[in-house]
């Protein structure tokens, strides 16, 4: 380690930096001064270009970080999903100071989820492109937690086995009418026409995901049974047996969870079933402030307790909870995996801040999942007088439900 005389506004501004990464990281600076944690090895070094990014960390480390990070002002050695795995723990329990603050509440106020907001925010993330999507989803594009079955399942398998983890929950017949609630490129949909028989409206605000979604239906034969509307989940009309929403919950925002709240009561019958998938919390935190300013705008991922607002006005009943946390830790391992060998690809397309930005999205998304600070929810719920519900969990996990049958022939 290089010896470097450490001036008054380096050192607080190292300690405060320090401070916040904890003692997992080594820190060092464009003239040779590091900090090494004491008695450990650790897990890797973040590496300052110069003094512009040394003091914007100190000042906002959740925004700053990936600012820089995307600049080419920070470099990482060693493993980036490893290393932030190590620091979120000591980010997650420090106080919120001023600065970012004001940050988040400017980001919340000018990031609402209205009806406009709403189309400004989803086309910021989901119309980037699909060929930009193509180069690193599963072959049918779905971009959602999958379902690992089995941990040797590829992640196309484990795709297929979420869509139908989705159908067995809602317990899908032939002949269900079903509404969708944020279809994305529209493979679940589709799966749920094709597979067990329903027919599907599903509701997009995406325009790039609706055209790919109606050219597939087309192409697959499946346009009489699947319609894809370029709409709000406000906007939902009729009446449906099922209502289904994979990841677009953490997309609502916390004000607007009465308004989703009333679309389900308006459409679902009164036999009808509902689930909810989503990134969730432990407890009430917002996204760190640089993922809603470039990643995610208007986004919140909710605790389990603030998405009950959606049920309890109008009197929803929750039948079955799963978090399937380490499932989408391995999903965004496929993810990053598949981004860094088309990163050329992307580059090319979108530049290399880009590459850096989604480079850290990714593996700050595995970190989380993999360190407790983020979950994935599925709720399964339905009316409160529908007793044409689950004794057990046996039909989630065999296609052969015959004895759930018997169950709940003998209740009806």
């Amino acid at each position: 380690m290089t010896t470097k005389v450490i001036t008054a506004p380096k050192e607080w501004l190292l300690s405060k930096i320090s401070s916040v990464t904890g003692n997992a990281v080594r820190i060092a600076l464009w003239d040779g001064t590091q900090i090494v944690p004491p008695g450990i090895t650790p897990v890797g070094t973040v590496r300052l270009k110069d003094w512009r990014c040394l003091a914007r960390l100190a000042l906002d480390p959740g925004l700053y970080f990936g600012e820089e990070y995307s600049a080419g002002r920070i470099d990482i050695e060693g493993d980036l999903p490893q290393l932030l795995t190590a620091v979120y723990p000591a980010v997650s329990g420090k106080r919120t100071a001023w600065f970012p603050k004001l940050i988040s509440r400017w980001l919340e106020w000018t990031q609402d989820n209205t009806l406009s907001g709403s189309r400004r925010n989803i086309r910021t993330h989901y119309d980037i492109g699909t060929d930009f999507y193509r180069l690193w989803l599963d072959s049918q594009l779905v971009y959602t937690c999958a379902y690992f079955a089995s941990p040797s399942e590829t992640l196309e398998q484990a795709q297929v086995e979420k869509m139908d983890h989705v159908c067995r929950k809602v317990q899908l017949q032939q002949g269900d009418t079903v509404v969708e609630a944020g279809c994305g490129w529209g493979a679940l949909a589709l799966h749920m026409a094709r597979h067990y028989g329903a027919k599907v409206k599903a509701f997009n605000i995406s325009h790039e995901q609706i055209v790919y979604a109606r050219a597939r239906a087309a192409r697959e034969g499946l346009a009489g049974q699947v319609e894809f509307i370029e709409d709000d989940y406000r906007s939902i009309s009729g009446r449906y047996d099922v209502f289904v929403s994979v990841g677009m919950l953490e997309h609502v925002g916390l004000g607007h969870y009465k308004e989703l709240g009333n679309t389900i009561h308006r459409c679902l019958k009164d036999s009808g079933r509902g689930f909810l998938h989503f990134i969730g919390r432990n407890r009430p935190m917002r996204f760190n402030p640089w993922i809603r300013k470039r990643i995610f705008p208007g986004a919140y991922p909710p605790s389990l307790r603030e998405s009950l607002e959606v049920f309890e006005e109008h009197d929803f009943s929750v039948l079955d909870i799963e978090n399937l946390r380490l499932h989408y830790a391995r999903t965004l391992e496929n993810w990053l995996e598949r981004f860094e060998r088309s990163a050329g690809k992307v580059a090319e397309m979108l530049g290399t801040n880009f590459v850096r930005a989604w480079r850290l999205y990714l593996a700050g998304s595995i970190a989380a999942f993999r360190g407790g600070t983020l979950q994935l929810f599925q709720i399964v719920f339905a009316r409160a007088t529908n007793n044409l519900i689950p004794w057990t969990r046996a039909h989630l996990y065999t296609d052969d439900d015959q004895q759930e049958q018997k169950w709940i022939a003998a209740m009806s």
